[in-house]
């Protein structure tokens, strides 16, 4: 998947480092649990924000456990178990991991992407949550209707192509709480993260996709003048740095109307700081001080 949804970990107090890390092997945990081993290579840090959030709304106590994994067998890890925001976090990670193979497989007709998806495909359906199936559902629509658009992008706008995953993310975000109040608020969060998430992905595969003559939706929409890569960045650069910041700002809003219960530091290190991060890392700017988690 994407994975640029993280903490800045140099801003994170060391209990919220742990605990973010607790949530990440937790939520490793749990695919095993409810799809088994080979569907935890589908991990990614997107999927554990959602975790994050969903649970900093409940009433709930985080249950800790310490344990050896596969990828840190020398050392216990501090890990969250039994938690249904969890849960609901790794069902959706796999199956945004399957149906993402699928429409890659589509794209490219990549062999990897069509191994891993056949693999994916028959772990998938060992679970019977009634719910998976409406997440499914929408995921794998969505991506279809997102895959006909970039097909043919002509006349399309950037807001309108990325409006398709946006619109996604807000239903993933905000399906689990669907009934509550603030179930609108969550889906605007999700909205702005999604948009932000799209973008930013397409601006990181920027070099890449024009290198390789390969669909990227800045390129297609706003590279009228057929400008060379170089060229092209430092004329659009500014243009994408205000409407990744616009959309980081606007979620940071949608979190400030939520009824926080837990997890407030490690949220708003994330959508303060660390979608911020992220963007320097991708814009390529100097002073960075990420560290791996």
């Amino acid at each position: 998947m994407f994975g640029y949804v993280t903490p800045c970990v140099m801003e994170l107090k060391v209990k919220d480092y742990e605990k973010f890390r607790a949530y990440y092997c937790g939520l490793c945990i749990s695919i095993k649990k409810n799809f088994g081993n080979i569907p935890r290579i589908s991990l990614n840090y997107d999927m554990t924000f959602l975790a994050v959030l969903l649970d900093g709304l409940s009433d709930s106590k985080c249950n800790f456990n310490k344990n050896h994994c596969i990828v840190h067998p020398l050392k216990k890890r501090l890990m969250i178990h039994n938690n249904e925001c969890l849960d609901y976090a790794s069902f959706c990670n796999v199956i945004l991991a399957y149906y993402k193979l699928l429409d890659d497989v589509q794209d490219d007709n990549s062999l990897k992407s069509k191994l891993f998806s056949r693999i994916l495909n028959r772990y998938i359906h060992k679970n019977n949550y009634t719910y998976l199936n409406n997440i499914a559902h929408n995921v794998k629509n969505k991506l279809y209707e997102l895959n006909n658009i970039e097909s043919n992008p002509k006349d399309k706008s950037l807001d309108e192509i990325s409006h398709v995953f946006a619109d996604l993310t807000g239903f993933i975000i905000s399906h689990y709480y669907k009934d509550s109040e603030f179930s609108e608020t969550l889906y605007w969060l999700g909205y702005n993260i999604g948009k932000w998430i799209y973008i930013i992905d397409a601006w990181d595969d920027l070099e890449k996709d024009m290198q390789s003559n390969k669909f990227n939706p800045i390129n297609s929409i706003l590279n009228t003048k057929n400008l060379s890569y170089t060229e092209f960045f430092y004329a659009t650069k500014s243009r994408i740095d205000f409407i990744l910041t616009t959309c980081a700002r606007l979620a940071l809003e949608n979190l400030n109307e939520l009824p926080i219960k837990k997890n407030g530091d490690i949220l708003y290190n994330i959508l303060q700081y660390g979608l911020m991060e992220k963007m320097d890392n991708v814009f390529k700017r100097s002073g960075n001080n990420e560290r791996s988690l």
